[in-house]
């Protein structure tokens, strides 16, 4: 009942918040404890006789007693003693409230004789000890009701059998929130800790069983169904030692997520999440410092192509961050679009924000979005990304990916926009799928637009039509468009995103949920990976690098086997790979590599000022002969000709479509030879 008009007509009681009536509830009751503490105190003083206490000193308790049980209770309102929770009231609250009862009770048998008369000694010091025993058990007697129910609760066989990991303060609270929490049926069985003082001892009657290197044969030992690691303060190589470990034993598998939640000491049961697959990877997370990226955006409209994608959606996320002048949002897909500017309004009110819908094959739908809006930077993230459903549809990965980038490239240039960064994949390496050789064309896309500005002369790229109208650049035939171009195209290449569309992760989880089987390719194939945020932060800071025709290179870390991430994502859930969820490995998809290369052996690297990016240079090819080709080519797809991918191979030399030669056998040895055979 939230509603102000069907609670105006309620009693006042039940108009207050639900604190806020316990808050009266126990100042009543305060106020009637303290009545009953002195009462008792004059009680006691006289034997235990009513009839024995002297006329006299009735009628000064009677006077004074209401007088000063109202100011104990305005002083212990002032002390937020009313404030507190009850579930979670500590040691430092009992302190608190023991100084105060004992200086209002100091008061009150120093004012008690001036005031109305002269009482025993006794029925002030009795007094002062009753009343802080009433105050402080009204308070605790909510602990003790919930501690007596939890031991008198019958005991739930199917139950979860819970191992702690992390016998400090994080585990406490958590073990306190178990056994306490009425809605929560699990048992706290045994503490991990790798602290050896604590070994042997108990926590609240829970066994302290060892370090780490016990936690299997514990599990085994006392029947654990579900680990909670609590240990936010923990190092990144301890916690992946630990979930390593865990993921062995079959168990459902939760963590604290940080440190935050226990220095709010506010450390439930509720905090605890799934440890994810992203905690097994074998690396720490990459931490850019993005300053430079800040001063880069700061003040400029930005325009991001594909802006509702996985990729294009955060890199929106973090440009927002960033105070651009303005956002614009492009993409196809009008949901995704609508979803990243719902979040992005809520979260930046002020932000300048427009949000455009049209493909960037579109030729004058391109020119109409630059010619209006005028963006300094672009972040083209528009793409086809699925390597099998692009060798289904060839044409559309060459429609879409390089002839769509062309255009958005080409628009960018004529309408003066400072930096156009191409967002690339490692499939663009040596591609024998459709979709990196369009990716890979791609970047030869904007390397040869670089050479040609460079070189002054822009005019001779030509603009590639599927129409005419409007969006012809040149249209007074002067060529004065072309004159003091500055626009700088780079690319950024980087591998597989956890949790993008299309990620493994979230395949093998649905997988997971139906029981199985989890479907790898081949038991050798390896990938890099890097987090959304991650590879989108990486990508900006890039750009800044960027001087025009340069390819830059994300560190990825190391190889990680699909196979191992899938055994691991099914440890994980509970379950034991091959005996609870089969893997089945169903052979390379068409155009499907082993392995995916972050750079051409032959292009080499280049070192920039940050330590995870690098600078491929560029394989020399002809450009005027690349530029005059990606007519034919254009016309080719829009007419969908059977033989798009010989056309592309004559104008790419690394493509090498799947199926073509023995490369098979080379990339097996490859995984194996990075991997390892016992990953």
């Amino acid at each position: 009942m939230d509603n102000p008009e069907q609670k105006k007509d309620l009693p006042w009681w039940q108009k207050l918040e639900r604190w806020k009536l316990a808050a009266v509830l126990m100042a009543a009751g305060d106020f009637i404890l303290i009545h009953a503490a002195y009462f008792a105190a004059l009680w006691v003083r006289f034997d235990c006789a009513f009839s024995k206490i002297p006329a006299g000193y009735l009628d000064q308790y009677r006077r004074f007693i209401t007088p000063y049980a109202l100011v104990c209770v305005l002083v212990f309102a002032l002390a937020r003693m009313y404030r507190s929770i009850w579930r979670y009231i500590s040691f430092s609250e009992l302190f608190h409230t023991m100084i105060i009862s004992t200086v209002l009770s100091a008061a009150h048998a120093a004012l008690i004789g001036p005031v109305v008369g002269r009482m025993p000694l006794s029925y002030g010091m009795f007094g002062w000890l009753l009343q802080m025993i009433c105050v402080v058990g009204d308070r605790f007697a909510y602990r003790l009701l919930l501690y007596i129910r939890s031991v008198l609760r019958p005991r739930d066989e199917t139950a979860g059998r819970v191992m702690l990991i992390g016998a400090g303060s994080a585990g406490k609270m958590i073990m306190y929130d178990i056994k306490h929490n009425a809605q929560v049926s699990d048992r706290i069985v045994c503490f991990i800790d790798d602290d050896r003082d604590k070994w042997g001892r108990y926590i609240d009657g829970v066994p302290i069983v060892g370090g780490r290197e016990t936690i299997l044969e514990n599990v085994q030992k006392y029947h654990v169904t579900k680990i909670y690691i609590a240990i936010p303060s923990a190092s990144l190589e301890d916690k992946r030692e630990i979930y390593s470990i865990c993921s062995e034993a079959g168990c459902e598998l939760k963590q604290l997520p940080g440190i935050m939640q226990l220095v709010s000491g506010q450390v439930t049961v509720k905090d605890m999440k799934d440890v994810s697959v992203e905690d097994l990877l074998g690396r720490d997370p990459i931490r850019a410092d993005l300053k430079e990226v800040f001063d880069f955006i700061c003040g400029k409209t930005v325009l991001v192509t594909g802006g509702g994608g996985s990729i294009g959606s955060e890199l929106c996320r973090q440009i927002a961050a960033h105070s651009p002048r303005r956002l614009i949002i492009f993409d196809v897909y009008e949901n995704n679009a609508y979803s990243i500017e719902l979040e992005l309004k809520e979260k930046y009110p002020r932000l300048d924000l427009v949000t455009l819908i049209g493909s960037v094959r579109d030729s004058r739908r391109m020119f109409q979005v630059f010619d209006e809006y005028r963006p300094e930077i672009v972040y083209h993230a528009a793409a086809h990304k699925h390597v099998p459903l692009m060798e289904d549809s060839p044409c559309e990965a060459i429609k879409n990916n390089a002839l769509g980038t062309y255009k958005t490239a080409y628009a960018a240039m004529v309408h003066g926009c400072e930096r156009f960064v191409l967002i690339s994949t490692d499939k663009a390496v040596n591609p024998t799928n459709i979709m990196g050789a369009s990716k890979r064309m791609c970047e030869m896309i904007v390397q040869s637009f670089d050479a040609k500005i460079k070189q002054g002369k822009a005019a001779e790229i030509p603009q590639l039509f599927t129409h005419t109208g409007l969006e012809n650049a040149d249209k007074d035939g002067t060529g004065s468009v072309f004159k003091n171009i500055k626009t700088e195209f780079v690319a950024v290449r980087f591998g597989n995103v956890l949790g993008s569309n299309g990620s493994v992760i979230p395949i093998f989880k649905r997988q997971i949920e139906k029981g199985g089987p989890v479907t790898v390719t081949h038991p050798d194939i390896i990938r890099y990976f890097m987090t959304i945020p991650e590879a989108v932060s990486l990508v900006m800071l890039a750009g800044t690098y960027a001087h025009g025709g340069e390819i830059f290179v994300l560190d990825m870390g190391s190889p990680v086997k699909i196979d191992t991430l899938a055994r691991n994502l099914i440890r994980l859930s509970g379950f034991k790979p091959d005996v609870d969820i089969k893997i089945k490995y169903t052979g390379l998809r068409p155009g499907e590599k082993l392995y995916e290369e972050k750079l051409m052996a032959e292009e080499g690297l280049k070192k920039t000022d940050n330590d995870l990016i690098h600078i491929g240079c560029p394989i020399p090819f002809n450009t005027d002969a690349f530029l005059s080709q990606l007519d034919q080519l254009m016309k080719a797809a829009y007419s969908n000709k059977a033989d798009i991918r010989r056309r592309v191979k004559d104008m790419i030399s690394t493509y090498h479509p799947a199926g073509e030669s023995a490369r098979d056998e080379k990339s097996s040895a490859f995984a194996k030879k990075v991997v390892g055979e016992d990953n």
